[in-house]
C-alpha cells in the first residue's frame, strides 16, 4: 500500500492497489487501515471520500475486483466540535484508558440531527476533557457502541485512542471469540412459546419508514442473532399478558432487540415505533400496571450487563447494573397483578 501521509491524525489520502479477490470496499480499507474503525471508513465513504480506479465509490458494499486502485481522503483530526456541558454522569468504572457509564433513558449518546447539544458526547467532553480517544471522528469521540436515546444501562466509551481500537474489535468480534458479553432486560407483550431459544433473522432499514428496521429474508440485510430466556411471565385473564425476558446479543444491529422481538409477536412494552399495534393489550393491565407503563413512557429495555477485555491489562471486566426506578415501577406493578 502506498501512503501520501504516514499518520491517520496527519489526514491525508491513502492509496493501495487491492491484490485479493473481490471483496467489499470497507472491509478492503479496514484491513488496509487497522488505525481507523469499519464504522469510520463506511462514514468517510458515504462521505464521497473514496475511488475506485478514479471513479467515486459512495457505497461501503461496493465489491472491488482485483487489481482495482483505491484511494481515500482521511481527513485531519480535529477537536471534538461539540461543547463541554456539564451533565451529571452515573460512572459504574473508570481508569486511564475507559469509562463504563450507566446511561439513563432519554440520553441520547452523540450530536445528530435535532440533538446538537444535551448528549453523552458533550457530558463526556466537559468529564474527560481531551483524552477522549479522536477514532470515532468529530461528533463521536470516544463511542465504541451506542444505545438507543431511550434505552438505559451499561455503556463502555474509550478514553485514547489504543483502548478504542481494542474494544472497537472486540465489539466488531460480538465476543464470538473474546469475552465481550452483553444482556439486556425487557418487558415484552406475551411471551414466547419456549423458556429460552435464539433468533437468527438479518435486518435491513425499513424501505417504507427509514426511521425503523426490519427483518428481511436470507441472503438480504445483515446478520442479526439474539439468544432470549424468559425469566418471568405476568398472566391475566389466564393468559401470559407480558413477560420480563433477559436478551443476550451475537451482533449488535440498530435496534436489534426491539425487531427481533417484534418480529416474534411480543414487541416490548411502551415501544411506540415497533409495538404501535399492541397498544391495546394495555387494557388487559390492572389499573396500577396500566400507570406504571404510561409513566414509563419509552421502550421496556434495559442494558444490564457488559464484559470486555480491558484494552491495556487484559484482564475480563464484567458489570452489571439494575433497571432503572420507571422501569422496575412498571416490573413490580406486573407481579402484583391478582
Amino acid at each position: 500500500m502506498g501512503c501520501a501521509v504516514e499518520s491517520i491524525e496527519g489526514g491525508g489520502t491513502r492509496e493501495l492497489v487491492h491484490e485479493d479477490g473481490a471483496e467489499r470496499l470497507d472491509r478492503v480499507l479496514a484491513r488496509a487501515l487497522p488505525d481507523l474503525s469499519r464504522a469510520r471508513i463506511q462514514d468517510l465513504i458515504r462521505e464521497g471520500r473514496a475511488r475506485v480506479s478514479g471513479k467515486p465509490a459512495l457505497s461501503p458494499s461496493l465489491k472491488v475486483q482485483p487489481g482495482a486502485a483505491i484511494a481515500l481522503d482521511i481527513p485531519p483530526a480535529a477537536p471534538p466540535e461539540p461543547a463541554g456541558e456539564a451533565i451529571p454522569l452515573v460512572i459504574i468504572h473508570e481508569d486511564d484508558d475507559l469509562v463504563v457509564i450507566d446511561k439513563p433513558a432519554g440520553l441520547v449518546v452523540h450530536p445528530a440531527g435535532g440533538h446538537e447539544t444535551g448528549t453523552l458526547v458533550n457530558a463526556l467532553i466537559a468529564h474527560c476533557g481531551d483524552s477522549l480517544s479522536g477514532i470515532g471522528g468529530v461528533r463521536r469521540p470516544g463511542i465504541v457502541h451506542r444505545l438507543d436515546k431511550d434505552t438505559s444501562g451499561l455503556l463502555v466509551v474509550a478514553k485514547n485512542d489504543h483502548a478504542h481500537r481494542h474494544l472497537a474489535a472486540q465489539f466488531a468480534d460480538h465476543g464470538r471469540t473474546g469475552p465481550l458479553e452483553r444482556a439486556y432486560l425487557a418487558l415484552c407483550w406475551g411471551a414466547p412459546d419456549r423458556p429460552r431459544g435464539t433468533i437468527d433473522a438479518a435486518i435491513e432499514r425499513s424501505s417504507h419508514n427509514r426511521e425503523k428496521m426490519s427483518v428481511v429474508a436470507p441472503g438480504r440485510g445483515r446478520e442479526a442473532i439474539t439468544h432470549f430466556e424468559v425469566l418471568e411471565t405476568f398472566p391475566a385473564q389466564g393468559q401470559p399478558v407480558a413477560s420480563l425476558v433477559r436478551c443476550e446479543l451475537e451482533t449488535g444491529r440498530t435496534h436489534q432487540i426491539r425487531v427481533h422481538m417484534a418480529h416474534r409477536g411480543h414487541p416490548l412494552l411502551a415501544d411506540a415505533l415497533y409495538g404501535s399495534g399492541f397498544r391495546t393489550k394495555a387494557a388487559l393491565l390492572p389499573e396500577a400496571a396500566r400507570d406504571a407503563l404510561d409513566a414509563l413512557g419509552r421502550q421496556a429495555l434495559h442494558a444490564t450487563l457488559l464484559g470486555f477485555e480491558h484494552p491495556s491489562g487484559g484482564e475480563t471486566l464484567h458489570f452489571e447494573t439494575p433497571p432503572p426506578p420507571d422501569f422496575l415501577r412498571l416490573l413490580d406493578a406486573l407481579r402484583a397483578m391478582p
